[in-house]
Parts: C-alpha cells; sequence; structure tokens
C-alpha cells in the first residue's frame, strides 16, 4: 500500500512539473517575448507650445516634411505631436511636470534655451555628449547658438532648431504722419519716447504708440523683450560672470523701470486689458499691426511669420508698411544699439523610454536642409551657417536687419537660478505698469527677492 502510495504522489508530481513547464514561458522565451515587446513600442511624442497661431510654422513643418522623411527610413514608427495650449510662462510650468514623471514624459520637448539649465540641473533632460561626438551635424552649427543649449556642467542637453534677435518693430505711415524721419533710427530712449508721444498727439486713443511686453501672463516674453532689452541697454547687466554674482542693486535697474513707467504713466502704452493678457502677443501682432492701429513695437524678428500667406494673420502690404529699427542705449552710448537672443532646442527627457528613436529624429530633422525649410516658413534665425547663406533665407523680409542685431546682441545668463530671477521680474514689471509700487521700490523688492533666492553671497551691488 505504502509502495502505491508513494508512486501516486510521484505521478502527480510529474504532472504538476509538466504543467509549469508548458504554462511558463522560459528565461529564454521571457526575454524574446520582452524584445518583442520593446520592439513593438514603434512611436515617440514630441512637446512643444501651441495657441493663438504660436509654433503654427513648426507644427507645418514638422507634419509637411520632418515626419514624411522620417519615416521614410522608419515606416512603423508613429510620431505622435503633444502640443500644450498654454501662454508662454504656464508652458515652462506644464513641462516641468510632465518632465518629472515616465508616465508623462514625452520622448522630444521643445526646451526655449533659457530653461535648459534650470532643467539639466533638475534631472530632467538627458546629456546628448556621447550621441553629439558621433554626429557630424554639430559642426554645422555655429558656436555662439550652441552656448543656449550647454548647461553648467559643461553637458548639451539639446540640438537648436533657431535663435532670434529683437529690435523695434515700427508702421513708416503711423511715424511719417506723426512727423517722424523715416527711416526711423532712434538713437537713445528719449528718441523712443518722443517718437511714441508724437504718435500720441497725432492719434490720440486710435492708434498704441508702444507696445512692450508688461505683465506675469506673458512670462519671458516681459523678462527678456522688454526688461532685459532695457536693462543691457544700460552699463548694468543682471549678472557679473566675473564675479559670478547676481547684481542686485544698479543705476541700469532703475532706469529699466523708470522708462516703463514713463511709458505707462504717459498712456503711450496698450490698455492693461490687452498687455496683461497671455495672449499679449497676438493681439499686438495678429490684430492690432496688421489694421494700423500699433505704431511701435518692441519685440523679435519671428513676427513676420505671422504676416506671411500661411502665417495666423497674413498681411500682404507688412513688407512695405513696416520697419525695423535697432533697438538703442540708454544714452546712445557705444555700442550704440543692443538686443537678446534665445532660441529654441529639441531635447529628450531623462524619463524618455524611447531615447534612441527620439534621437535618430532630432538627427533627421536638424540638418541645414530641414532647418533651411523650417526658418522660410517660421521666419526665425538659423543655427546653421550653410542655411544662413542660401539665397532663398536671405531675400526673407527684415532678416538682413535681424541678422545685424546680432554684432550687438546679449544673452541671458545660463545660470541656476535664472528662471526664478526672471520671474521675480515680471511680476515687479506688472506691479510697476499698474502702479501698485513706483520704480524706487520695485529696484528694492527685486533686491531683497533675488538675495533671498539665490543668497547673499551670490550678490552685488553696483
Amino acid at each position: 500500500m505504502k509502495k502505491w502510495i508513494l508512486s501516486g504522489f510521484c505521478m502527480l508530481f510529474l504532472i504538476f512539473l509538466s504543467a509549469c513547464s508548458n504554462n511558463e514561458p522560459s528565461s529564454s522565451d521571457s526575454t524574446n517575448e520582452k524584445d518583442s515587446e520593446k520592439t513593438e513600442k514603434s512611436e515617440i511624442s514630441i512637446t512643444f507650445r501651441t495657441g493663438g497661431g504660436t509654433n503654427q510654422g513648426l507644427i507645418n513643418w514638422l507634419n509637411d516634411t520632418v515626419i514624411p522623411k522620417f519615416n521614410e527610413e522608419h515606416p512603423d514608427v508613429t510620431v505622435n505631436l503633444v502640443p500644450l495650449e498654454v501662454s508662454e510662462g504656464d508652458y515652462f510650468a506644464k513641462v516641468s511636470l510632465l518632465l518629472q514623471s515616465e508616465d508623462s514624459a514625452p520622448d522630444i520637448v521643445t526646451e526655449d534655451t533659457f530653461m535648459v539649465n534650470s532643467d539639466a540641473s533638475a534631472g530632467y533632460l538627458e546629456p546628448l555628449d556621447d550621441r553629439i561626438e558621433a554626429w557630424e551635424g554639430w559642426g554645422e552649427i555655429t558656436d555662439t547658438v550652441k552656448k543656449g543649449v550647454t548647461a553648467e556642467d559643461g553637458s548639451i542637453y539639446g540640438v537648436p532648431y533657431n535663435t532670434d534677435t529683437r529690435g523695434l518693430w515700427y508702421n513708416k505711415e503711423l511715424l511719417k504722419e506723426a512727423g517722424i524721419t523715416i527711416p526711423w533710427e532712434p538713437a537713445n530712449w528719449e528718441d523712443v519716447l518722443n517718437a511714441a508721444i508724437a504718435v500720441k498727439e497725432t492719434f490720440g486713443d486710435e492708434v498704441v504708440p508702444l507696445w512692450m511686453n508688461s505683465g506675469k501672463a506673458t512670462g519671458e516674453a516681459t523678462s527678456m523683450q522688454t526688461f532685459e532689452m532695457l536693462l543691457y541697454g544700460t552699463d548694468d547687466p543682471l549678472y557679473d560672470f566675473d564675479e559670478e554674482k547676481w547684481i542686485v542693486k544698479s543705476d541700469g535697474l532703475l532706469s529699466a523701470f523708470q522708462f516703463i513707467d514713463n511709458v505707462y504713466e504717459s498712456e503711450l502704452g496698450p490698455n492693461l486689458s490687452q498687455v496683461l493678457n497671455g495672449q499679449g502677443s497676438s493681439i499686438a501682432y495678429q490684430e492690432l499691426m496688421p489694421n494700423n492701429k500699433l505704431a511701435i513695437g518692441l519685440d523679435g524678428m519671428w513676427q513676420t511669420g505671422n504676416w506671411h500667406e500661411n502665417g495666423p494673420a497674413p498681411w500682404p502690404e507688412f513688407e512695405e508698411t513696416l520697419g525695423y529699427a535697432a533697438m538703442p542705449t540708454e544714452n546712445g552710448q557705444e555700442p550704440g544699439s543692443t538686443s537678446m537672443s534665445g532660441g529654441w532646442a529639441l531635447s529628450i527627457p531623462a524619463k524618455s523610454d524611447n531615447k534612441d528613436m527620439a534621437w535618430a529624429f532630432i538627427k533627421m530633422a536638424s540638418t541645414p536642409e530641414m532647418n533651411l525649410d523650417l526658418q522660410l516658413n517660421d521666419r526665425n534665425i538659423t543655427p546653421f551657417q550653410s542655411a544662413s547663406e542660401d539665397s532663398a533665407y536671405q531675400e526673407l523680409p527684415f532678416f538682413e536687419e535681424a541678422t545685424s542685431f546680432v554684432e550687438t546682441t546679449n544673452f541671458r545668463p545660463a545660470v541656476d537660478k535664472y528662471p526664478n530671477v526672471s520671474t521675480v521680474i515680471q511680476t515687479l514689471v506688472e506691479q510697476v505698469v499698474t502702479d501698485a509700487i513706483t520704480p524706487e521700490q520695485a529696484v528694492e523688492q527685486y533686491q531683497k527677492q533675488v538675495t533671498d533666492i539665490v543668497g547673499a553671497d551670490k550678490t552685488i551691488e553696483r
């Protein structure tokens, strides 16, 4: 009986082993199954900002040029565009949240170069040094633009697809009727204010004399395109690179806040409901300027993208109607004019789960030929030297003027805490514009808040 029972148990054990063998994959089978799943994950996602006509040129370029070309080599890969329809300031906050999670991080993200160092320091971006070292295309990009995607740690965290400069758009017809000599070449800040005053006296409330982004809702457009365009026209920048410290008190800071205050105290700017709106740029350059309701606008040369036939506000006469003047320094001191430059880059989030395919896409998109196609539609300055020498590129309206501004341009300090300092600037500018504080109080607040952010040992006064 014992032998029979023992034999029965043995048979049951063998049946159990056989069942396990048939139902559980072997180590080899499991690996093959995982490889198959990895192969089947044939998609990448790209996140960028949109809304109000923003980045339509980028969208068209991706859909019509880059993705079809990419799919010729990768026919089984689906490229998903994931636009964020938010204001510029909200875009940076939203992207920061997305990049923190493997569940939400895209495979490619468009990074404003001023955010590259901050996002890299936070561990949100993948360093590209090893990939770039094996890529010949990196040598095609101008060295100046490369600085914008190089973080404090010396690593590269993106491939730039455009750069820019800023100046003063002006309506030649309106200024001429206001008694201003055309072409308009303001020599100092007083010339700018006087031209705006002349427009105000001639047209009253029918025309906005001078538009400057002036609120928190327009984010970096306020801090860079308004405040820093003014500040870098003084003798005092934001940051002292020799001392490696933030300048928290200077005559330049006060002058910049005073200029902004003068514009609004003299009723030379737009209605606050317009300029404090997150869609302020669209209001200015898609509504007011094409309808001869804006005389002067302090902004970037990419605004021409609004007015070409495929733009959100087609304006066939813009080339004949407008001029583009260099922003003068405060008192006309050397070098006589100033500008600010930035740009955008294609970066790979650290939590992307398809980095190799993302890099293959970036390489495909980042050639002089591909980039030229983008700039001919999107109207930004190319980071590729050979593309800038193309005759079609050189014939783009106002590119000669905009490119000349590079000679006296400046770049935002690519150091930690700049995004935090930029937010302080945006808030203080809005408070000055709304009469919540005076320019003098703005300087006091700037010193206090920036010192709290960076630490007293990282600040100096001038």
